[in-house]
């Protein structure tokens, strides 16, 4: 009994009080016995009554104690077994000793004990080697962590909480929190552009009222389609929309693949120029300045991929849909005459010019790369080219170029451009938009001015802080926009022929002899460089093939194999090793070929990584079938460079084809 208890006002104090009386009575006897007597009979009477009402009273309290904790157990219990969430006790070979009852209602039956872990709840519970049983000091913080972990059972969801020291589980009831989290995330806020990227191309030559009718039909087109998906369409201009639509809506668009491209492009067949749609869209931030900003950053990335296509900025994934065809051919030079003023003022604000192509050159990056040099000549602007040690692609040409003594010594080396680069130096990056692809990435890092100048498909990385860009799909080459550049950056432009033909060289090179990526302005610029005295037949010399690599390649095509129809494989054999250049010429000799309309060849390079090279006609992307391997290009070209071996390399990219014909198909 606690001592609170014992020290009552009944209980020592009673004693002393019995002990003063005694001695009264002790007192009083000296003077009359017989009252004495009476006295300690009367106080031994009442001495006995109040020790059995001591007794009886502490009984009773015992009684009293025992009952209350008998029923505190058993509510305690009840409690438990009653709790709104779920308990689970196991074993140290993680089978359940002891569950409550709520345990047992969520798995829909009344005892869960002898049950296996693994099997009630499954990639939940932490390794066997990671576990530690509670009585084990090692590793005994570990032990400790809580693991918490989120299941569906049928259709409620529940929050696993373990705590592995107690070998004691509990699953709390979250079903209304998922179904709250997944209403916020359905309807949170998208925001898209929606434009006609060629309604100039496309309307060439028609009246004013033509013209309005074909706006007014592919705007009502738009209109269904906003109206399907429950897209908020609000028109912002003849040829812009501005959308605004939830998420979940946002993934029904993912869904379909943006038919709408399509439709429209489909509708307006009968045009010289069919008419295409460019979209940006944006999501994942809460604020609505920043996801604006998203969705034009998003529709210019479209743009520079040229155009009919949905570029997607989902927080930190960005995904393209559409893009089966060519980019439009611009039929007016405003462009290019802008551009060739801005970049003749950059090029007389600076103190230097400093030209950069991508790594491993060609001839299309040489090629630009000499006419640039030629526009800064021009205004007597110190310019260079920077280039390490050629590849063999361009050897003729290199050669070609040493012959002349001014010309070969403005190439200088990365390490002395380094040197020579000042605040305010501008740097010109020609036949690519991607710092890590140049020829020395540091460069574009010190460069306080940048112009980029390109004809590939944007690509996620792109050099953001450039002062101007000149990025056109359309074109064939980098060498055809810098020709149009010239003809504009100065009233008199003077090409050597040994300049003209190294500009008409790279044309050469990326049209396939002009068979390929061509349009108007290809040959408008062809036929400048022809005027001002290319030589077409040392044109021809530079091009002419190896006899040796001629045959390599027909080794190479030995093991094409045709999938889908119409694209023709190769894979070489493990331990054969060849050059990137092969391999992409290996890939355009395939497109040769009869029924085939892609090439994609696989094989080891020397550096031990495991090149991919892919071609077509048009009518499949393959710039899409790479970016989802990591690489990227053009519609028609493309690469990427993996880790591994040949067969895996196969394999991913197997994977991907058969993803594309699954979802949208591989064909236009």
């Amino acid at each position: 009994m606690p001592k609170f208890l014992q020290r009552r006002w009944h209980g020592y104090h009673t004693v002393w009080a019995f002990m003063l009386l005694l001695l009264l009575i002790i007192v009083v006897s000296f003077y009359n016995w017989v009252i004495g007597v009476a006295s300690l009979f009367l106080a031994g009477t009442l001495c006995f009554s109040m020790l059995q009402a001591e007794l009886s009273f502490r009984r009773n309290l015992v009684e009293y104690i025992n009952g209350l904790s008998f029923r505190i157990k058993r509510v305690e219990g009840e409690a438990v077994s009653m709790l709104p969430l779920g308990i689970i006790l196991y074993s140290e070979d993680r089978k359940v000793e002891w569950n409550n009852r709520s345990a047992g209602d969520i798995f829909s039956r009344k005892s869960l004990v002898g049950e296996e872990i693994e099997e009630l709840l499954p990639d939940v519970m932490p390794s066997a080697a990671g576990h530690v049983p509670a009585k084990r000091e090692a590793s005994k913080e570990n032990a400790l962590k809580e693991i918490r972990k989120e299941i569906a059972v049928d259709e409620s969801h529940y929050q696993v909480v373990i705590i592995p020291s107690e070998r004691l589980l509990y699953l709390y009831d979250i079903t209304e929190l998922v179904v709250l989290r997944e209403r916020y995330e359905e309807e949170r806020l998208a925001i898209g552009i929606v434009m006609m990227d060629n309604l100039d191309e496309a309307a060439q030559g028609m009246d004013d009222q033509q013209r309005t009718s074909l706006i007014a039909k592919v705007a009502s087109e738009i209109t269904e389609w906003s109206k399907q998906f429950e897209v908020y369409l609000r028109r912002l201009s003849s040829e812009r929309y501005l959308m605004l639509l939830n998420h979940r809506s946002l993934q029904a668009l993912e869904e379909s693949r943006f038919v709408i491209l399509d439709e429209v492009r489909e509708m307006t067949a009968d045009l010289k120029v069919p008419m295409t749609l460019s979209i940006g869209l944006a999501y994942g931030s809460e604020s609505a300045s920043e996801l604006g900003a998203l969705a034009q950053s998003s529709l210019d990335m479209a743009l520079g991929r040229g155009g009919d296509q949905a570029a997607v900025k989902a927080g930190q994934r960005l995904s393209f849909y559409g893009g089966k065809s060519n980019a439009a051919e611009k039929r007016t030079r405003v462009r290019a005459r802008v551009i060739a003023h801005a970049l003749r003022d950059l090029m007389q604000e600076s103190d230097r010019v400093l030209i950069m192509g991508h790594r491993t050159p060609d001839i299309d990056a040489v090629g630009a790369s000499i006419g640039l040099l030629k526009a800064a000549q021009m205004y007597n602007v110190e310019a260079n080219i920077v280039m390490e040690t050629p590849n063999p692609s361009i050897t003729r040409m290199m050669e070609q170029i040493r012959r002349d003594e001014g010309l070969n010594k403005s190439f200088i080396s990365t390490e002395q451009a380094l040197q020579v680069m000042t605040e305010h130096t501008l740097l010109i990056v020609v036949d690519t938009h991607k710092a890590s692809m140049t020829m020395e990435p540091r460069l574009v890092q010190y460069a306080s001015r940048i112009v980029v100048v390109d004809h590939h498909r944007r690509g996620e990385e792109f050099i953001n802080d450039a002062v101007l860009v000149y990025l056109e799909p359309y074109a064939s080459s980098t060498c055809e926009l810098v020709t149009e550049l010239l003809q504009y950056i100065h009233d008199k432009i003077k090409l050597s022929p040994l300049e003209a033909t190294m500009l008409l060289a790279g044309i050469t090179v990326d049209t396939k002899h002009f068979a390929l990526h061509t349009g108007s302005r290809t040959f408008e610029a062809a036929g400048f460089l022809r005027r001002v005295g290319a030589d077409t037949i040392l044109i021809q010399r530079m091009l002419k093939e190896d006899l040796q690599e001629y045959i390599s390649k027909a080794e190479i095509i030995k093991h094409a194999r045709m999938v889908y129809d119409h694209i023709a494989l190769v894979v070489t054999e493990p331990g054969m090793k060849i050059p990137q250049l092969l391999i992409a010429q290996t890939a355009d000799t395939l497109l040769g070929m009869t029924n085939v309309v892609a090439s994609f060849v696989i094989s080891e390079r020397p550096d031990g990584l495991i090149g991919i090279s892919a071609r077509s006609l048009g009518r499949m992307n393959v710039q899409v079938v790479m970016e989802k391997l990591g690489g990227g290009g053009h519609l028609s070209n493309a690469a990427v460079q993996l880790e591994g071996t040949s067969k895996e390399a196969e394999a991913r990219l197997l994977a991907v084809l058969a993803e594309i014909e699954a979802k949208e198909g591989l064909f236009e």
